[in-house]
């Protein structure tokens, strides 16, 4: 063959070389043999265009990880949004919101009030789930419609739409574990935790204690961050900040002076209707996401970086995330959320199809994704060796200051 037979194709060649393809070509072309022209050199291909999701290959630990957007292409038949399904998860939780919440005033007995005052938080963790998704776009295919339903299921959570928009989709994602960008659970090194004044000290030993994931959330992330923060945590200063902060606010009166007029119009102590209705649910909710947030990015064998050629070169969208599998479909009553490497690589994913895309990509990248079936006595014993990270030696220390992970603990072990 000749350079004067070539077709003209338009190609899409992986950086990886994991999948070169021809553009605009029907199935009549499949198990042809082209020839192009690539980067001033002649280039032979032999290949297919018979390139579906269902006919690809696992991708070996010795070979190189695919381009991120070759690994989103395996992806793609599971990205379809349902609108009425997305109501209808909406419709649920937000029934069930507020049928815990009016059996802390309901029921007589302390226990029954603790127990819906409890739960109550935790359908507050589904509804932010819900708007977690309608931030990122992916919980229906409108645009403005998910931007509507997202203020709406953050309200219960009490948090602003747009700056959790800002500082999760831009920063978190944009960056994750890179430090001096992504600030959830950024670890701290030996020598600025030695450098902490006693107050601060004393709250890394309660975060990274593995008993106060809610009191970091509350305070790091919602307090200093969310709820009408400052120039330090966010310098850049939007109308619609403030207007998103004044919402929630005014969601946080309202939902104050029912409980306060519910209690008072059935006789009960208001002090004990607000502590059981509004602020048990409150923290219960600090306590959850603030666990997640911490579980899906904090494994011996995951790495923070400092220095962003590092990052990019360790894909980080694979790398840093941790799939913790549970028993008793426990996955599926908070929305699939902790299927977690899928929603990194591709978040226009819905969680209704998390877990199939993450199973996909265990399928595809065998040894890469970090799997980690969760148990309490795993949680306590990462949240005792991930203190503080040593960024020269790539590992997680104690605060001491004494190796506590392998070197480089974002390469998944060969087996």
């Amino acid at each position: 063959m000749t350079v004067s037979d070539l077709k003209p194709v338009n190609w899409v060649i992986d950086p990886c070389h994991a999948r070169v393809k021809p553009l605009g070509l029907d199935s009549a072309y499949s198990n042809s043999w082209y020839t192009c022209l690539a980067s001033a050199h002649f280039c032979v291909f032999t290949m297919t265009t018979d390139s579906k999701p269902d006919n690809l290959q696992p991708i070996p630990l010795d070979q190189a990880m695919p381009h991120r957007k070759v690994i989103r292409e395996w992806l793609t038949p599971l990205s379809d949004r349902s609108t009425l399904r997305a109501f209808l998860l909406l419709i649920v939780d937000t029934a069930l919101f507020m049928g815990l919440v009016a059996g802390t005033v309901y029921f007589e007995s302390i226990w029954l009030k603790l127990l819906c005052g409890t739960a109550a938080g935790f359908v507050i963790g589904r509804l932010f789930i819900l708007g977690h998704d309608a931030c990122h776009q992916s919980l229906t295919p409108h645009r403005e419609l998910n931007k509507w339903i997202g203020r709406y299921a953050f309200l219960y959570s009490l948090t602003p739409f747009s700056l959790w928009d800002t500082g999760h989709n831009v920063v978190h994602h944009g960056y994750t574990n890179l430090k001096g960008v992504d600030f959830v659970w950024t670890p701290l090194t030996a020598e600025e935790f030695a450098a902490l004044g006693p107050v601060d000290r004393l709250l890394q030993y309660l975060y990274r204690s593995g008993w106060a994931p809610g009191l970091y959330y509350l305070i790091e992330i919602w307090w200093k961050r969310e709820f009408f923060p400052n120039k330090t945590h966010m310098p850049t200063r939007r109308p619609i900040f403030f207007k998103d902060s004044l919402l929630v606010t005014v969601f946080g009166v309202v939902w104050v002076a029912a409980m306060t007029y519910a209690a008072i119009a059935t006789e009960q102590s208001v002090a004990l209707t607000l502590l059981i209705g509004v602020l048990l649910p409150f923290l219960f909710w600090n306590t959850m996401i603030g666990f997640v947030v911490y579980v899906h990015h904090t494994h011996v064998r995951v790495s923070w970086h400092n220095d962003k050629s590092a990052w990019t070169k360790a894909q980080p969208f694979v790398s840093t995330t941790v799939h913790l599998t549970f028993p008793m479909k426990i996955g599926n009553m908070v929305h699939h959320i902790m299927e977690h490497t899928a929603h990194h690589v591709d978040m226009s994913i819905p969680l209704y199809r998390l877990k199939q895309a993450q199973a996909k990509l265990e399928e595809m990248l065998p040894g890469r994704i970090i799997v980690q079936p969760f148990s309490w006595g795993w949680y306590f014993k990462t949240a005792k060796a991930c203190k503080l990270y040593d960024f020269s030696r790539e590992c997680w220390t104690d605060f001491q200051g004494r190796m506590t992970s392998p070197v480089r603990g974002n390469l998944p072990a060969k087996t």
